[in-house]
This record gives structure tokens, sequence and C-alpha cells, in this order.
């Protein structure tokens, strides 16, 4: 690969135009650089979500464009991409993000208002990226978030729907079913926001039943840090183990590469050939080290939206894949289209 070295530490994601692929537009939007687009072609997201609600139905209307997007990292706090992402945010980030996904949800205000799908599909033309997977998580009570998403994407071909279905609920098999004849490409696992831990029987059975309906399951994978302990026990990435094994048909992918603990997770690409590796924010090292352990058809690019701008891990692999079209072509957008069948 390419001798080139880059900066990894950022006055602002705005600051982030000091790389060759980025520029600045309309002094608040980071955009592709002229001659950008031809370098890195078409770009696939792999992990991106819209406003949800939990125990009430949704309030948030999905269709509402807003002039700005406001992201859990704000787009003026300063980044290091060798950092997880969100050590990145500062104690009054912190505090806005996890107020905006708990106690707001309950409302119809609050940052998630423009959390919506016309936003995401601005952000995806400012960056080269043509379709986002967006993901729910539903609890077996209370609103229900893949509905509701599987709605919403309908006016917007550039996303690409995923299901939800919580472990624990009655009526698994029909909603099954029934999310994959709506349009659903794969069904989104959430031990911690859903309480239930990866290797839980009925999480296993679930994970079975997904591969049978020839869906894929995108788990979060990997304690984050910032999650509360019991969330961080349930999260562990020796946990998911049980679910891949025994369910040799069903295709997963391992949400944010098993965040903190990547270097466990990787052990499983040459053990589970029915594993994929999803790169949303990985610090650059670590997001190197998966691509230098996982066999280079098995990754992903996504990047969390609206956690984080778009352009936070496609610098990562911009920078990690320098020199490597092939490796950078299969990351960005091969795999994805294979994984998730699309028509790109």
């Amino acid at each position: 690969m390419s001798a080139v070295t880059h900066p990894t530490k950022f006055d602002s994601v705005l600051d982030l135009a000091r790389l060759p692929w980025f520029t600045v537009e309309g002094g608040n939007r980071v955009v592709l650089a002229e001659g950008a687009t031809e370098e890195i072609g078409p770009v696939i997201d792999s992990h991106t979500h819209l406003a949800m609600g939990f125990l009430r139905r949704l309030r948030i209307d999905l269709h509402r464009e807003t002039p700005t997007v406001a992201y859990y990292l704000p787009v003026t706090l300063p980044v290091d991409l060798e950092l997880y992402s969100n050590q990145n945010l500062d104690a009054s980030a912190m505090f806005a993000m996890k107020a905006d996904v708990s106690v707001l949800g309950l409302t119809a205000q609050g940052m998630r208002t423009t959390h919506t799908a016309p936003n995401l599909v601005r952000d995806m033309d400012s960056l080269g990226i043509v379709r986002s997977v967006v993901l729910p998580f539903d609890l077996p009570v209370g609103a229900r978030n893949a509905d509701t998403l599987l709605e919403a994407t309908r006016r917007y071909p550039e996303l690409v729907p995923f299901g939800s279905v919580h472990p624990l609920d009655r009526d698994l098999e029909r909603r099954l079913s029934d999310q994959r004849s709506a349009g659903a490409h794969g069904i989104k696992l959430h031990p911690n926001g859903q309480f239930i831990a990866p290797d839980h029987p009925r999480t296993v059975h679930l994970c079975g039943r997904c591969g049978s309906h020839g869906l894929p399951v995108l788990f979060h994978c990997g304690p984050v840090g910032i999650e509360p302990k019991a969330a961080r026990r349930r999260s562990q990435v020796a946990r998911y183990e049980q679910a891949i094994a025994e369910n040799p048909g069903t295709t997963f992918v391992l949400g944010h590469s098993g965040a903190l603990q990547h270097e466990t997770a990787i052990r499983f690409a040459e053990r589970y050939p029915n594993t994929y590796f999803e790169l949303s924010c990985l610090g650059l090292s670590s997001l190197r080290e998966v691509l230098d352990s996982v066999p280079a058809d098995r990754v992903l690019y996504g990047t969390d939206w609206p956690f984080y701008h778009q352009a936070l891990t496609l610098a990562r692999v911009l920078i990690a894949t320098e020199g490597d079209t092939e490796l950078r072509r299969a990351v960005l957008h091969d795999n994805a289209v294979r994984l998730f069948d699309l028509d790109v």
C-alpha cells in the first residue's frame, strides 16, 4: 500500500477537509472533493439508523427534511480518528446523546427530529453513498420500529431496510415472514438495547430462524465503553460465538466488528465463514487490524449515522486502503452488494 502519511487528529469533523478526499460546502457540510468520486467509486453504508421510538409509537416525522442534522457527535468537536468514535464526545455531547435516545424517545422533540430519511439521503449524496442499510430494533412490547421503517423507506430507493424481531416475541415466525415480504433485507439484533444476551437460548433460536427465512443477522457486537454494566456484560464478544456456531446456515454481520473487543471478534473469521465484519466506529488502528485479519470479501463499510457523520468511517477506510483499490472497492461497495443482494 501507499506510504503516504495523513493526519489523524482534526479540529472538527469539518476539518476532515484537510484530507485529499473531502472539502467543506456552505461552511457547514463535509462533501467529496472534486475528483474524489471517480477515485473512490460508489459507496454502500451498511449501518445507519433513523429516529426510533420504544414504549410508545414513534412521534417523529421520518419524511421531514431539516436544514441540518444534529449528529450525536457534533461536527464542531475535535476528532481523533485513532479513537473509537464515542471517545470523541465531550461530557456535554455524551449527556445530550443519552438523553436523546432515552427520555426524549418518548416525545417528538430533541436531536432525533433531524434523524429522518431525506436528511440521510442528502448526506449520502454529499459523499457518493448510493445505498444505506437502515437498522431498527424492537422490544417485545411497545412501538414497532421495524414496521415503521419498512413503511417509511418505500419512498426512498437509496435506503435498504432491515427488520427487527425481539427474541422473546410470541409471534416470532409470523413477524419474520411478514418483514421479509415487506422488503426487509435482514434482521437487526441489539443485545444492549433489547435487554437480552446473544447467548440466550431464545436469541440463538431466533438467529436460526432468520437463516431459514434467508435473512442475515446484523448484531450490535461488543462493548463500546459507555453502556451500563449489565449491558456491557451482555455484549462481551465471547457470548456471540454460540449463536454463530450453532447456526451455520445463518449469515452474521458483526456490527462494529466487536467494538472495543475487536481482537476477540476477528478470531471468528477463520472459524466461521458465515461471519462478516462491519467497520463503524472503530479507531483507525483497530480498523487496520480487521482489514489485515479478515478475508477481504467479508468486510463492510458502515457509519452508525446519525450518531456520527458518514465521513468519519469513510476517512478511516480511505486512509487504510490507500494504494489497494481492489480492497477499497470490496469494502466500500462490492461485499455489501453481494451480501444484501442489492440492485445498484
